[in-house]
C-alpha cells in the first residue's frame, strides 16, 4: 500500500446510479474511469452490485477474488483486495483498479448483523473509503439499481453523484427515484452530496423518440434557465459495446478509435471541466425539480 502523503491526490468519490436497471450505468462507470485513466488519472472502481457487472466487464472471474463483501464485514482491508494488473490473469486499462463484487453480496445484511447487531449499516463504506483517500484521483462507486445496503451506503459516503439514463421513458422516470434518494441522503447524514451530472447513453439520434427525450432531460435539469445538469456529451448506441463486454474488455481495448470510444474521452474531459467549475450550490439538488421527471 502507498502512503497517502506520498501521493497527495485529491480523491473524488463519485457514485453512479439510477433506480432502474439496464441503463448502461456500469458501462458508463467502466468507460468513464478508463477514459480518465488514459488521461493519467488514477481511478478505482468499487463494484457494489450483487450482479457484479463491473467485475465481469473486465473479464474477472466472479469467484476468483475477495472483494466488497469481505471489506464491508470487516474481514479485509480494501487495500489488500483491490485488483490491479499485478494480479495474475488480469488485464485492466492503464491506471484503473477495481474492488470486485460477487454473488455473496446477497447475504451482506445477515453477515453485518451477525458481526455487530448495533452496526449502522448505511455507514459501512465510510471508514474503508477514508483509508483510500489520497491514493486515487477518482473512486467510482458502481451501485445496484435498487436500495440494497451497499447502495444506501454509497449515497451516504459519496461526495458527488452521476445519474445514468437511456432515451427510454421508464429509464428517465427512474431518475426521479434516484434524485429523491440523493435528497434523502442530503437530509439524513450526507448534506454535502451533490449531483455532478446526468449521462444519456444508448442514443440513436436518427429516432424522434431519442431526440425528444434528450431535449426533455436537458430541460428538466436546467431549472430557472441555469446550465443543464445533463452532460453535453451523449453516448451513442453501438453494437461495439456488447462485443467488448463479451470479451471482458472496454472499447478502449477493443475499438480504440471508435466513435463511442471518442465520446467517452470527450465526456471525461467534460467531467473534469465541470469539477473545476464546481462552486457553492451550483449543483445543489435543492435547485432541481425532481417531480418533473415523474
Amino acid at each position: 500500500m502507498m502512503e497517502q502523503d506520498q501521493l497527495g491526490r485529491e480523491t473524488r468519490i463519485i457514485a453512479v446510479g439510477n433506480q432502474k436497471g439496464g441503463v448502461a450505468k456500469t458501462t458508463n462507470t467502466v468507460h468513464l474511469a478508463t477514459a480518465l485513466g488514459e488521461m493519467g488519472r488514477r481511478c478505482l472502481i468499487w463494484d457494489l452490485d450483487m450482479n457484479h457487472g463491473a467485475t465481469l466487464h473486465f473479464g474477472i472471474p466472479s469467484e476468483g477474488f475477495l472483494g466488497t463483501f469481505e471489506v464491508l464485514i470487516g474481514e479485509e482491508q480494501p487495500e489488500d483486495v483491490i485488483i490491479t494488473n499485478d494480479d495474475e490473469d488480469v488485464e485492466l486499462p492503464e491506471h484503473v483498479h477495481i474492488l470486485a463484487a460477487r454473488r455473496n453480496l446477497e447475504k451482506i445484511d445477515q453477515a453485518l448483523v451477525a458481526k455487530n447487531k448495533f452496526l449502522i449499516t448505511q455507514d459501512v463504506l465510510l471508514k474503508p473509503l477514508q483509508s483510500l483517500r489520497g491514493q486515487y484521483d477518482y473512486i467510482f462507486l458502481d451501485t445496484a439499481p435498487n436500495a440494497t445496503t451497499p447502495t444506501i451506503a454509497a449515497y451516504k459516503a459519496a461526495e458527488l453523484f452521476i445519474l445514468s439514463a437511456m432515451p427510454d421513458p421508464f429509464a428517465i422516470a427512474g431518475l426521479n427515484d434516484a434524485l429523491a434518494d440523493i435528497q434523502d441522503a442530503q437530509r439524513h447524514g450526507n448534506p454535502h452530496i451533490r449531483l455532478l451530472g446526468v449521462i444519456l447513453s444508448g442514443v440513436d439520434k436518427r429516432t424522434r423518440l431519442a431526440n425528444t427525450l434528450n431535449e426533455y432531460v436537458e430541460q428538466i435539469f436546467a431549472p430557472d434557465g441555469r446550465r443543464s445538469a445533463k452532460f453535453k456529451t451523449t453516448i451513442s448506441r453501438s453494437t461495439a459495446v456488447p462485443q467488448a463486454q463479451k470479451l471482458g474488455k472496454t472499447l478502449f481495448q477493443t475499438h480504440p478509435t471508435h466513435a463511442v470510444t471518442e465520446q467517452y474521452r470527450v465526456l471525461a474531459r467534460e467531467v473534469e471541466t465541470r469539477l473545476l467549475g464546481l462552486t457553492g450550490n451550483q449543483t445543489n439538488l435543492g435547485l432541481y425539480d425532481t417531480k418533473a421527471v415523474r
